[in-house]
C-alpha cells in the first residue's frame, strides 16, 4: 500500500495588511462615500435643512436646465480660466529659467517663490484688496505716478476678472515653478550638447528639446491649473462677492450660495454633481489635446 501523501496546511492569513488599511478605508467611506451617496439622494429632493425632505424627482435637474446665471458663472469660470492658465504657464516657466541658472541666493528665491503657496488665501486677496482699491490702491498710485489713469479694477466688470486672474497666479505660481524646475533639472545635458553642434540658435533649442521635455509637467501644470480654475471661490468671495453685475460670480461661489445663503440643499447638490461631471469632461479632454500638440 503507498503511503499516503500528507495535505499541505495552510499557512493562517495575515491580517496586518487589512488592519493597517482600515482606517484609510473608514475615512473615504465617512467623508467620502457617504456624502456623494447623500449628495445623489439630494439630487431628486428639495430640502432646507429645516423642513423635512420633499421628493421633486427630475424638478431640480430641469431647473438647472434653465438656470441663466448658472450659466453665467460657468461662462465666468471659463473666462477666468483663459487668462488664468496661459498667464500661469509663462510666468511660470519665465522663473524656473531663472531659477535653473546657477545664479547666487538660489534656495532664498525658490523659497520666495514659494511662500505664496502656503499663505493663507483668505489673507491673500485681503491684501490684493488694498493693492487694488480704486483711491487708495498702490497699484493705482503706481499708475498715477507714471502719468496713468486709475483703473477700476474691483469694480468695472472689464477689469474684476483680469484682476482675480493676477491674484490667483501671484497665489499659486510658485507651486508651478517647482514643478517646471524640476522637469528642466531632468532634461540630459547631451540632448542640448548635441544641439549646439548641429548649430541650433538658443530659440530653437528651446522649442526643440526643452519644450517637448517638458511634456509631462506641462500636462501636469495644465491640469492642476484646470481643477484650480474650476475650484475659483475664495478669491470672488473676498474681493467682490461675485459682483460687479455677476462678473466674477463663479460656478464654486453660485454654489455656495444656493447651498448657505439660500438653503436650497437639494439644488445645490445637483449643481455640485452636474460641476464635478464637467471638470472631468473638460480634463479628460484637455489632457489629449496638450498631449497631441506636443507629440
Amino acid at each position: 500500500m503507498p503511503a499516503s501523501v500528507a495535505t499541505p496546511r495552510r499557512a493562517p492569513r495575515d491580517w496586518r495588511g487589512p488592519l493597517l488599511a482600515a482606517p484609510y478605508f473608514l475615512h473615504l467611506a465617512v467623508f467620502f462615500g457617504y456624502p456623494l451617496v447623500f449628495a445623489i439622494v439630494l439630487v431628486f429632493h428639495r430640502w432646507d435643512l429645516v423642513t423635512p425632505m420633499e421628493w421633486v424627482g427630475l424638478g431640480n435637474l430641469g431647473r438647472l436646465v434653465a438656470d441663466d446665471l448658472f450659466a453665467r458663472a460657468m461662462l465666468n469660470t471659463g473666462l477666468f480660466l483663459i487668462i488664468h492658465i496661459p498667464l500661469q504657464i509663462v510666468v511660470a516657466l519665465f522663473f524656473a529659467e531663472l531659477l535653473n541658472k546657477k545664479l547666487p541666493g538660489q534656495g532664498f528665491f525658490r523659497a520666495i517663490y514659494f511662500l505664496p503657496v502656503v499663505v493663507s488665501g483668505v489673507v491673500v486677496t485681503i491684501l490684493f484688496a488694498q493693492l487694488f482699491a480704486f483711491d487708495s490702491g498702490y497699484v493705482n498710485k503706481v499708475l498715477v505716478a507714471l502719468g496713468g489713469e486709475r483703473v477700476p479694477w474691483l469694480v468695472s466688470p472689464a477689469w474684476a476678472m483680469p484682476a482675480i486672474a493676477l491674484v490667483a497666479t501671484w497665489k499659486n505660481v510658485g507651486l508651478y515653478v517647482l514643478l517646471f524646475l524640476a522637469g528642466l533639472q531632468n532634461i540630459p545635458a547631451p540632448l542640448y550638447e548635441a544641439a549646439e553642434v548641429e548649430g541650433a540658435t538658443r530659440w530653437q533649442t528651446w522649442r526643440w528639446v526643452t519644450l517637448p521635455m517638458l511634456n509631462p509637467h506641462m500636462v501636469t501644470v495644465v491640469v492642476l491649473s484646470t481643477i484650480g480654475g474650476f475650484s475659483l471661490f475664495v478669491e470672488p468671495y473676498v474681493l467682490t462677492g461675485g459682483g460687479p453685475l455677476n462678473s466674477t460670480l463663479s460656478g464654486l461661489l453660485y454654489i455656495y450660495n444656493q447651498a448657505f445663503t439660500f438653503n436650497h440643499m437639494g439644488y445645490a447638490a445637483t449643481l455640485g454633481l452636474a460641476f464635478a461631471l464637467l471638470i472631468l469632461v473638460v480634463v479628460l479632454v484637455q489632457r489629449r489635446v496638450v498631449e497631441a500638440e506636443a507629440t
